[in-house]
């Protein structure tokens, strides 16, 4: 689009819990449009960390939150041209841009996992990332040391 931003699309909360933040991880988690079998896996995948995390007294969908909360990055490096070298220069995420990240990394990291079905490798992604472990936490602190990293070209900021 060359002129205006496109509008946001309002999003409808979950069924279950009533949270918008859940329909958004439900619509990256879904695949081929199949959102009914999503919220099957989503809530199934909740069930199991509800079983595994009984004795910190939390609710799973709070467990969730805090995991999603551990894998979310604050700054990223992007590249940019001056002068003919290319500088990995350190920037602030945008607070939307945030969640998108470790909405998509949780996901992406339990699809690699090993294990049975979705929902047993989502539950243990979030478990793992509850704990600051995991795929997706180490990808955190891997942008987080990159952006430490190159720290001197914050200056090239645009």
């Amino acid at each position: 689009m060359r002129k205006s931003r496109p509008k946001k699309r309002i999003l409808l909360p979950d069924p279950k819990f009533n949270d918008v933040l859940v329909t958004r991880f439900v619509n990256d988690l879904m695949v081929d449009g199949k959102k009914n079998l999503s919220f099957k896996i989503f809530y199934a995948a909740l069930e199991i960390v509800k079983e595994k995390t009984e004795k910190t007294g939390k609710s799973p969908i709070e467990v969730w939150k805090k995991s999603l909360e551990n894998i979310t990055p604050a700054v990223e490096v992007k590249s940019r041209r001056v002068g003919g070298a290319t500088f990995q220069v350190p920037m602030e995420i945008r607070p939307e841009r945030k969640v998108a990240i470790s909405i998509k990394n949780m996901i992406l990291f339990a699809r690699k996992r090993s294990g049975k079905s979705m929902a047993d490798k989502l539950a243990a992604e979030i478990i793992a990332g509850f704990n600051e472990e995991g795929g997706a936490y180490k990808k955190k602190e891997d942008t987080h040391r990159m952006a430490e990293a190159n720290r001197a070209f914050a200056h090239f900021r645009f």
